[in-house]
């Protein structure tokens, strides 16, 4: 399949929703996209903690977009008109349950999305080509972006933003790994990896360009926040002190021993 979708990706530019009607295109987009949508590929993948973006992968998301016809879909009493459907159209309470799901009422997730088993989705947007691991928590008005990759165990507050990325095609898009809690209203930009056991505070901002200061060891770092790390908003003074820009702060380094018995508050608290 990968080689079929780097020769459409060639010739990317003739292609229009008529392509769909080519039996090898049809399915070389819909199968891919059915790939996605059952965890079977992802946008990007670990390989010794390293993090590696599958392109063609992204690839076929933007051919599927570009070949893609509008349409009128109705949920509820809602309707919409795009060119994605909706991931749970169709499903009855038996496929939820054999997946083991929650998905509250206003949740918009979209096909090509992966939700793994025992997640819950408060009301929130997931876009095409997320990655959600198993029994991670989505809470009330967030948005996860398209090809965004969260672990296992991760807990994402309310009105959070996981930022999206499709363009550029081989950039990394933004990677929450395991037994990660992102505080409410906090935002994560395109391409930043936060590490496993990480605690972000409430409203901390973290993109590309953002200083990541390690109170411990004065190191700051860009677009990754290390392993285990509690980090809150701050500031940092210039180089000759005149003013102060905004940073996200590492207070403390905590472990697998303190978060199992120490709750993401008391872990807070004591930073302070």
């Amino acid at each position: 399949m990968k080689s079929i979708v780097e020769e459409l990706w060639q010739v990317r530019d003739t292609l229009t929703p008529d392509s769909l009607r080519e039996p090898e295109i049809k399915k070389a987009v819909l199968d891919t996209i059915d790939d996605l949508d059952n965890g079977k590929i992802r946008a990007a993948h670990k390989e010794d903690k390293k993090w590696i973006v599958n392109d063609w992968v992204k690839k076929i998301i933007l051919i599927y977009v570009k070949v893609a016809r509008k349409y009128v879909m109705n949920e509820g009493s809602y309707k919409y008109f795009d060119k994605i459907p909706l991931k749970f159209d169709g499903w009855d309470q038996l496929k939820f349950e054999s997946a083991n799901l929650r998905i509250s009422v206003g949740s918009i997730v979209r096909k090509g999305a992966f939700i793994s088993n025992g997640s819950i989705l408060k009301p929130t947007f997931v876009g095409i080509g997320v990655h959600i691991g198993e029994k991670t928590f989505i809470d009330t008005y967030s948005n996860i972006g398209a090809c965004a990759q969260i672990g296992d165990n991760c807990h994402i507050g309310s009105h959070t933003a996981i930022a999206g990325s499709l363009e550029p095609i081989n950039s990394i898009p933004t990677i929450i790994e395991d037994n990660c809690h992102i505080g409410a209203s906090s935002t994560i930009g395109n391409g930043v990896i936060i590490r496993e056991g990480s605690i972000i505070g409430s409203g901390v901002h973290i993109d590309s360009t953002t200083k990541i200061y390690d109170k411990e060891t004065e190191n700051i770092f860009y677009g990754e926040v290390p392993p285990y790390s509690v980090i809150v908003s701050g500031v940092l003074p210039s180089a000759d002190g005149s003013v102060f820009t905004y940073a996200a702060i590492i207070v403390n380094r905590t472990d697998e021993n303190v978060r199992a018995k120490l709750s993401v508050d008391r872990i807070l608290k004591g930073t302070k």
